[in-house]
């Protein structure tokens, strides 16, 4: 795997294919911006270890504040997007008993100071896409969630970053240690998923 985007990894360019991928996945949650953001992270753990290398691989750190910084700015996006408001987005929600009960646990999470909901729903399915559609079409406060968004950008950057280069690390630069870390992000997502549907509403 990390032959075929070796070119990629290889260069600054890697930077603007994560944040525009983690940017844009809020409203396609189709797209692998984590498998992306881990196969960066293994190409920078196969070359921590060579003396050719600097220049050559990502560094994890900007490659953290990068992924966490596209992914806030996704969500405010998408936030704002849902603020101003459409009619076809108010019957969504209103048709939809899903979307309808996460405005309304949203609505309670971030009243109370509750807004680890927020984290949580980063690392679910789709789960980002709803909270921040969720919160500007319910005209909750920025200041109530943009902290949470930042925090749960910072968390899943940290987390896939950190299962891309410690993967590699003990498994070696393969796809095998690819492969296993990017189950472990959908490991963390499928948890997040299950957590997120045993709440009461």
């Amino acid at each position: 795997m990390l032959e075929s985007v070796g070119s990629l990894t290889g260069s600054p360019w890697i930077y603007a294919a994560v944040a525009v991928s983690v940017l844009l996945d809020v409203f396609l949650p189709v797209l692998p911006s984590g498998v992306l953001v881990i196969t960066a992270a293994t190409a920078a753990a196969a070359g921590s270890g060579a003396a050719r290398v600097p220049d050559e691989v990502p560094d994890i750190l900007a490659l953290i504040l990068c992924a966490a910084t596209a992914s806030v700015l996704g969500d405010l996006v998408a936030y704002r997007l849902a603020w101003r408001g459409s009619p076809r987005l108010d019957r969504a929600i209103a048709r939809s008993r899903r979307l309808t009960t996460a405005q309304e646990r949203l609505g309670g999470a971030l009243a109370t100071g509750g807004g680890a909901l927020v984290v949580l729903a980063r690392f679910a399915p789709a789960g980002r896409s709803v909270v921040s559609l969720v919160a500007g079409a319910a005209h909750r406060r920025a200041r109530d969630f943009l902290p949470w968004s930042a925090l749960a950008g910072l968390t899943w950057a940290a987390y896939s970053v950190a299962l891309g280069y410690y993967g590699a690390q003990w498994l070696g630069t393969t796809w095998v240690a690819t492969g296993v870390s990017v189950l472990a992000l959908f490991g963390a997502g499928a948890g997040a998923a299950y957590v997120m549907r045993r709440q009461p509403a």
